[in-house]
């Protein structure tokens, strides 16, 4: 087998790697469930600390930027296996792979928001003056929603998970031009460093609007430039020692457990530097489980599961909370018992997102990229 060829393969099946993307979409989906069924309102609260209740119930957002650095390593790992340095990537290739990758599951997500934003469905409909099917569409597509958020306010959940994309997209489409207009992996490396140390600052320079300090462009570009330094760091250095390793993987969880369990002791001293802190930890974390290749980890195929496939989760999990919060209501909305609401939720939408990939995404992405990457001029 190509050399090449075995790396990304080892990339892909690391049950590390796997389960963290698996935890993070798993926290993704908790916290949208919480914003509804409050975890500290149910029985669980006779049990768990609150810390730990707020944990499970309010990281989405950090989740997502945990998403950001392993897409950052994982897409940036690939390159370098396919081509052997990032400065060499076949361009028409790379778009192919990543077209393939996102267009089909974001149309199947598009058309399904837009009937039902034209069959009146509640929690679909885009409603707001300033905003319109066409233009979220358009938003979406361009990969500016999350501008368009800012600009316009808050579009409904479904449409909403969009901001993520936009940011990782738009990334995405200038990365290999600038691998090949730079070429030195020194230069690069320096150039991503300074994208990563740039996350407080831009974070501080936003005042006066509360969604685009959330969803700007740079701190998320950010922490993928961090996945891509772990990336060439992998590279560089292919067979560190263990010792050093263990230390940057427990730096890497130490950091992440204190932004889940200590943020109002954090906040107030390192405010904007929080983001930074949390994506440094995770770029930490993800470099330790690079140099794993343990096939171990048994009991959580299903966490794994989740993981690879995890974009599909991501862009239709908003479709079962809503669905999962109706019947809920229905049911007479007892908040005692509001967590059993939480396992079937976790279920289908595991369900839904392996339904999707394995029936229609990953086909569609494969005959999209064989289609694509035969173009050639």
């Amino acid at each position: 087998m190509h050399g090449s060829a075995r790396i990304e393969i080892s990339l892909s099946r690391n049950p590390g790697l796997d389960a963290l993307r698996g935890l993070s979409i798993l926290l993704v989906v908790l916290h949208h469930l919480a914003l509804r069924i409050p975890l500290k309102k149910t029985a669980l609260a006779d049990f768990l600390p609150g810390r730990v209740l707020g944990a499970l119930s309010y990281s989405g957002y950090e989740a997502v930027f945990v998403f950001f650095v392993m897409s950052g390593f994982l897409i940036a790992s690939h390159c370098l296996a396919r081509w052997g340095g990032l400065a060499e990537i076949d361009l028409r290739a790379f778009y192919a792979r990543r077209a393939g990758r996102i267009v089909p599951c974001l149309l199947l997500v598009l058309a399904a928001l837009s009937a039902m934003h034209l069959a009146g469905v509640t929690h679909f409909v885009i409603d707001k003056p300033e905003q319109s099917l066409p233009r979220a569409l358009f938003a979406a597509l361009a990969l500016h929603l999350n501008w368009y958020e800012g600009a316009t306010g808050y579009l409904p959940g479904g449409w909403d998970v969009l901001w993520s994309l936009s940011i990782e997209e738009a990334f995405y489409l200038g990365f290999p031009l600038l691998c090949a207009l730079v070429r030195s992996r020194a230069l690069l490396s320096l150039l991503l460093a300074a994208l990563v140390c740039s996350i407080p600052f831009s974070l501080m320079a936003i005042t006066d609007n509360e969604i685009w300090k959330e969803k700007s462009y740079l701190p998320g570009m950010g922490a993928i430039a961090a996945g891509v330094l772990v990336a060439l760091a992998v590279r560089q250095w292919p067979q560190p020692p263990r010792v050093r390793v263990a230390v940057i993987g427990g730096l890497g969880v130490a950091g992440l457990l204190a932004i889940l369990l200590a943020m109002r002791e954090l906040w107030p001293v390192l405010h904007d530097f929080v983001m930074f802190w949390h994506v440094c930890s995770a770029a930490f974390l993800v470099y330790a489980l690079a140099h794993s290749r343990r096939a171990g980890m048994r009991g959580w195929a299903w966490l794994r599961s989740m993981g690879r496939y995890s974009y599909e989760i991501y862009l239709g999990h908003m479709f079962v909370v809503f669905a999962v919060v109706a019947a809920f209501n229905s049911s007479g909305a007892d908040l005692r018992r509001g967590w059993l609401w939480y396992v079937p939720a976790v279920l289908a939408c595991w369900a839904l997102g392996a339904l999707v990939g394995r029936l229609y995404s990953d086909p569609c992405a494969r005959a999209l990229t064989r289609r694509l990457a035969r173009r050639a001029p």
